[in-house]
C-alpha cells in the first residue's frame, strides 16, 4: 500500500544536462527564426518550458502566436536528443541508488514535478536510462506558473491514489526556490538539494523541510524523509 509519494524535479535534481536544453533552444531559434544566439537574461532556473518559450519569443521580438509557439516547441524537442548526445551530462549523485531502492518498496510511489514539457522530460530521462522509474506527475506543457504544475501533479495523485491521500505524505524533491514554493502551494513537504544553480544558504532561506548538499547518502536521505 502506497503511504508516501516522491515527486522529483529533473534538471539540477535528477540530472545535469550540461546546457543541452539551452543548446536545443538556440538551434531552434537559429533554424526557425534566424537568431543565432539567445539573450543572456532569459531565466531558466525552476521555470516551466511553456514560460521559457513564451519569454524566448517575447525577448527576441517575435510575435507570440499559437503558430510561433508551436514552431519553436517542435524545433526544441527535435534538437534536444542530439544536443544531449553532444555534451557531457550526468545523473546526479545518489540518484541511481535512490531510484533503485524506491523501486523495491511497495509503500512509495515515484513521480515527476517538472517544468519540462512531457515529451522533453521523456527525452532527457530516456537519454540517461531512468525514464522507467516515473509513471505519473505534473509537467510544463500547459502552465506558466510552477505552482500550477504542482496542482497538476496533485490531481494525478488524487486520480491514482484517492482524493483523501494526505498531502503531508507527498514530498517534492527539487533544487530551486520555485520547487519549494510550488510544494507549499499543494501542502507538500520539500527536500531541497544544492546540486543545481542555488546554494545551500539560498535554499535554506526558503524553509525546506530537509536540505542536502547532494543525495549521495541515500539511506540517510530516505530514512529522514520516510520515517
Amino acid at each position: 500500500m502506497v503511504k508516501n509519494i516522491l515527486l522529483f524535479d529533473i534538471d539540477g535534481t535528477l540530472l545535469s544536462s550540461a546546457g543541452a536544453g539551452k543548446d536545443a533552444l538556440e538551434k531552434g531559434m537559429s533554424s526557425k527564426f534566424g537568431i543565432d544566439h539567445i539573450v543572456d537574461n532569459l531565466s531558466l532556473s525552476g521555470r516551466t518550458d511553456k514560460g521559457i518559450l513564451h519569454d524566448l519569443l517575447r525577448l527576441h521580438g517575435i510575435e507570440h502566436t499559437d503558430a510561433s509557439y508551436e514552431t519553436m516547441m517542435k524545433a526544441y524537442l527535435a534538437n534536444l536528443p542530439e544536443c544531449l548526445k553532444s555534451v557531457q551530462g550526468k545523473i546526479l549523485p545518489g540518484i541511481k541508488t535512490m531510484l533503485e531502492d524506491l523501486k523495491t518498496r511497495d509503500d512509495c510511489a515515484v513521480g515527476l514535478l517538472t517544468g519540462n514539457l512531457r515529451a522533453g522530460a521523456k527525452i532527457k530521462l530516456g537519454h540517461f536510462g531512468i525514464f522507467e522509474h516515473f509513471k505519473f506527475g505534473g509537467f510544463g506543457d500547459h502552465h506558466l506558473d510552477r505552482d500550477d504544475v504542482a496542482r497538476e501533479a496533485l490531481g494525478e495523485i488524487h486520480t491514482r491514489f484517492g482524493k483523501d491521500f494526505a498531502t503531508s505524505k507527498v514530498w517534492v524533491l527539487g533544487d530551486t526556490p520555485l520547487d519549494i514554493k510550488c510544494a507549499r502551494a499543494i501542502g507538500a513537504k520539500v527536500l531541497a538539494v544544492a546540486t543545481g544553480w542555488h546554494t545551500m544558504k539560498e535554499l535554506e532561506s526558503h524553509g525546506p523541510d530537509l536540505l542536502f548538499e547532494d543525495l549521495t547518502h541515500t539511506d540517510d536521505v530516505l530514512d529522514r524523509m520516510l520515517s
